[in-house]
């Protein structure tokens, strides 16, 4: 990933952040990821970490509509994903994602309350709402209007160890090409 592309895409979900009336802590962790494929504007996320405490965080994420985070579980990270502007779209799996479990449905909490879902099949959600992904279950996100500010509260948080993409190609944080002077670091760096 170019660092033209990090500073664009910091400054662009700096200023989602201002203009929702998102104030930063002082010094946040910043994390922009490709997912290490080289397609940022179809596949990756900015990440801010609020909060890292041993038992729980929390994130602040943006997103382009046409982004997409994709495929993952976590073994032990159990986490609310929370649509904070816009829209969000998720697609949830039960377990591994195959033509055999397409169709069968599965069970999480939207907005605290029991909600069954279709493995596979879109689920929107609007600001102010919430899914809860217990470890284990595979999810992918991606924003359904123009650009979305997601939150995220879950459990310890790994994000070296802990993600665990269907993708084989796809790795947690990208290769930076220093094509330009940068505007932050990132917390991989």
């Amino acid at each position: 990933m170019k660092r033209s592309e990090i500073n664009a895409a910091y400054q662009r979900a700096k200023n989602c952040f201002e203009a929702n009336g998102w104030v930063l802590p002082p010094s946040p962790k910043w994390d922009i990821t490709d997912c290490g494929l080289n397609r940022f504007n179809e596949v990756g996320l900015v990440l801010v970490n609020l909060c890292e405490e041993p038992e729980y965080c929390e994130k602040l994420m943006y997103a382009d509509r046409g982004q997409v985070t994709p495929l993952h579980t976590h073994k032990l990270k159990k986490e609310d994903i929370i649509c904070r502007s816009g829209s969000l779209s998720f697609e949830l799996w039960t377990g591994l994602p195959s033509a055999e479990a397409r169709g069968q449905t599965g069970q999480v909490q939207r907005n605290g309350e029991p909600f069954t879902f279709t493995n596979g099949e879109p689920l929107v959600i609007q600001a102010g709402e919430r899914i809860t992904l217990p470890p284990g279950l595979y999810h992918s996100f991606w924003p359904a209007s123009a650009d979305t500010i997601i939150g995220e509260v879950s459990t310890a948080n790994d994000d070296a160890n802990d993600n665990f993409f269907v993708d084989p190609n796809i790795g947690r944080f990208p290769e930076i090409i220093e094509d330009e002077p940068a505007l932050i670091r990132l917390l991989s760096e």
